[in-house]
């Protein structure tokens, strides 16, 4: 059996990052968001492993606490857009005809707008909060999973096993819920995956354009922000953020790409 590189060290990154991130819930070397002007912009060391930043805070008590945050809204967004995604993708693909135009014209429509711009759009037009960035998301994601859903539906909802059940009587939520949507699960699972690492990445930016998670609460995109009038001073403070932004990226994608391949490469293009 072939060795999944792949499948091995993107577990391997995703797994150190994600318990990294849950320990913070109970355990921080220090508290992130405890104030010291006397150890502001100290660099990496013993008692601060990653350095301090302009407010004498650990940083990386800063990343870990970063990181469960972006970690949640980057899980629940997936999850909220693949299920969406899923409803409207098999709904598209198995009904078809006007049904299926008028929800693939909506798809079409929220694509044609950059990303990062539909998303900011929203949260402007709504309040401020980590449930506005949800939202915003959410409304960015589901197309991608919509798209994926309904090539798959269409690829099975004319399949001998779907027209047998059509001929027992089986209605439309039996065969598409109990029948195709099993057989696209390697596919929504990996696409789902590597959907976790675009959702960082995307967080991340909009945090860094200070629309994300707000403070106090620690985001990895806001610590970037927050240190590049410090860069040449102290890179640390902004390599550190930088770092594990790339890393989990890279991560979940590597993952996502190594559970495609075990799955036997099948799986549409999430963008």
């Amino acid at each position: 059996m072939k060795l999944n590189r792949e499948l091995l060290i993107g577990a391997s990154i995703a797994s150190i990052i994600v318990l990294m991130s849950l320990l913070s819930l109970v355990w921080v070397p220090h508290d992130y968001n405890q104030i010291d002007h006397s150890i502001r912009l100290m660099p990496p060391g013993l008692k601060n492993i990653l350095g301090t930043d302009n407010f004498g805070r650990d940083i990386f008590s800063r990343i870990m606490a970063g990181g469960i945050n972006s970690l949640f809204l980057a899980v629940c967004t997936v999850i909220g857009a693949a299920i969406a995604g899923s409803i409207l993708g098999l709904l598209a693909g198995y009904l078809g005809g006007i049904t299926g135009e008028i929800i693939m014209r909506i798809i079409d429509t929220l694509s044609s707008f950059p990303g990062i711009v539909l998303a900011l759009l929203f949260v402007a037009l709504m309040d401020n909060s980590q449930f506005s960035l949800f939202i915003a998301l959410l409304i960015l994601f589901t197309p991608s999973y919509t798209r994926i859903m309904r090539t798959g539906a269409m690829q099975y909802k004319n399949a001998m096993f779907i027209q047998a059940e059509r001929i027992l009587g089986a209605g439309f939520i039996r065969i598409t819920f109990i029948h195709i949507l099993p057989n696209l699960t390697p596919s929504l699972l990996s696409a789902s995956v590597i959907g976790l690492s675009n959702a960082i990445l995307a967080e991340s930016a909009m945090s860094y354009l200070g629309m994300g998670i707000q403070p106090p609460h620690p985001s990895w995109g806001r610590m970037l922000f927050e240190s590049q009038a410090w860069f040449f001073n102290a890179p640390w403070y902004s390599l550190a953020p930088g770092i594990f932004i790339m890393l989990t990226v890279i991560a979940f994608h590597l993952l996502g790409e190594g559970l495609r391949r075990s799955f036997g490469g099948q799986h549409g293009s999430l963008t």
